[in-house]
């Protein structure tokens, strides 16, 4: 694909979302920027979020992941079920019930000042980190594609990036994206079903001939329970989606924020069940699309990349001709940016709330320091992407979830704490628990097949990391009434 028309494409997707932009940030307030008023329709929320949950690691790392881990990954999705479910009865009624902005209040309503900032701060670390990483992958297929046709630095590829997004965020916030993730939710889904049915017909395969063909292969295995130790085992892998769910949505302020900008709590509960469906389908679409990439490759004999996050971008921009590249191209750009978006917005919400105390503050005041503190986490991102991309060599979905399970591990156990205990706790030492549970998780997975006969730990680390948080904020618990 010509660097010209990649560019090309760019420019006319963003200028769309800038005009979304300025309709929806007019007359904004920091309230604005933080709730969007509780005006937003469930039905946009629902399908926005697909986008922002997925983000453009799915859209790459899961079709390339086909090829070492067939459909194994199914089962992760199919704990997404069981977790999506407590957020719905649990913490959604919650959140509601105490008129949230931020969702770590519930910590200092519960508790007090130090397990409230702490738990701010283990979000904060764990957004920053996995968005940075989401990031990182769209910048460098824009690298890929399009810079360095042009000799233009790895670097200045992520200032770009990064920018583009700041400048549609900083005024509207949340309201704003609510309606871009929309926008970009719909290229996601259309550009992947639209690679499906290229690869397909290339292969002069039929729908129901590539259905039978996918599930005849060897790729189409999803469950797994032969061998305990293997990170694939399936209690694993179900098991630790439904904490992934809990912890990556149910207790992140990026996604939650978006379900508070519902009504009311029916509308966000519709909005999460239909998220549920979706997600789970589009998870289902996304493991077919790679089945079909390694059987394309196989009857074309063509040479697999070594990075299998590769596979799809170096096909769909080299093999399957134009329409699949521009859609491939507008997938990767909505998959990365709707998420990061969010992102951006959600972490200067949490910083402003959680740590600046805006409810005392004047509106301009707030807004200076709302538009700081923008800045700040945009620049922030720049210095991860950079660092991560000069240190990774796996594949980014791993990446993810995996350095997802040390820092939302804490945040686990504290939510679960408060909800499942009606004890208090020695406030101060809290942070000690928190930040002392993950070096022990860490500690043990990596000596996990030293010590327990081969044993390789998988998503479970989530529940050994949030376990070990409960277990140390028993310790230091008090028989009282919590505050709430």
């Amino acid at each position: 694909m010509s660097p010209w028309l990649v560019l090309t494409v760019m420019v006319i997707y963003f200028f769309a979302l800038i005009i979304i932009s300025l309709i929806t940030s007019r007359g904004a307030t920091t309230d604005t920027f933080f709730t969007a008023n509780r005006q937003s329709p469930w039905y946009l929320v629902a399908f926005g979020m697909i986008g922002a949950s997925l983000s453009g690691i799915t859209f790459v790392s899961v079709p390339g992941n086909v090829g070492k881990t067939n459909f194994a990954y199914f089962q992760v999705v199919l704990g997404y079920i069981v977790g999506y479910g407590v957020i719905m009865t649990v913490l959604m009624p919650l959140y509601y019930r105490l008129n949230l902005v931020s969702i770590y209040t519930y910590l200092e309503q519960r508790f007090d000042r130090w397990s409230y900032k702490t738990g701010a701060a283990f979000f904060l670390l764990s957004r920053t980190v996995g968005s940075s990483l989401r990031l990182c992958l769209s910048a460098t297929v824009l690298q890929l594609f399009l810079f360095d046709a042009w000799n233009i630095p790895f670097y200045i590829t992520v200032v770009i990036t990064i920018f583009l997004i700041w400048i549609y965020t900083f005024k509207g916030g949340i309201k704003t994206i609510v309606w871009t993730d929309t926008f970009q939710t719909t290229f996601l889904v259309s550009s992947v079903a639209i690679c499906v049915y290229l690869i397909a017909d290339r292969l002069g395969l039929s729908l129901g001939e590539m259905v039978n063909t996918v599930y005849q292969s060897d790729m189409s295995r999803v469950f797994y329970f032969d061998d305990a130790n293997s990170t694939l085992f399936f209690p694993k892998q179900f098991f630790g989606g439904a904490l992934i769910a809990i912890a990556m949505t149910g207790l992140d302020q990026d996604l939650m924020q978006k379900n508070l900008t519902c009504r009311n709590l029916g509308e966000a509960q519709k909005n999460m069940f239909w998220l549920t469906v979706s997600i789970v389908i589009v998870n289902l679409l996304f493991l077919t699309l790679g089945a079909l990439l390694y059987l394309y490759s196989t009857a074309k004999g063509l040479t697999l990349p070594a990075a299998s996050d590769e596979l799809f971008p170096r096909l769909a921009l080299g093999e399957f001709g134009l329409v699949a590249g521009i859609f491939f191209l507008l997938g990767i750009i909505a998959s990365s940016y709707a998420s990061a978006d969010s992102a951006l917005a959600a972490l200067t919400t949490s910083f402003c709330i959680d740590f600046l105390n805006f409810k005392d503050k004047t509106e301009s005041v707030k807004q200076r320091q709302k538009n700081m503190v923008h800045i700040g986490f945009s620049v922030l991102f720049l210095i991860i992407i950079l660092v991560f991309k000069e240190i990774n060599q796996r594949a980014l979905i791993d990446a993810v979830l995996v350095a997802a399970g040390y820092t939302y591990g804490p945040l686990l156990g504290l939510f679960f704490f408060g909800l499942l205990t009606k004890r208090g706790l020695r406030d101060k030492l809290v942070p000690f628990v928190c930040i002392l549970a993950p070096l022990i998780s860490y500690m043990i997975s990596s000596n996990a097949a030293k010590w327990f006969g081969g044993y390789q730990f998988s998503y479970e680390l989530y529940a050994v990391n949030g376990g070990l948080t409960f277990f140390g904020l028993w310790l230091i618990s008090q028989p009282q009434q919590h505050k709430s």
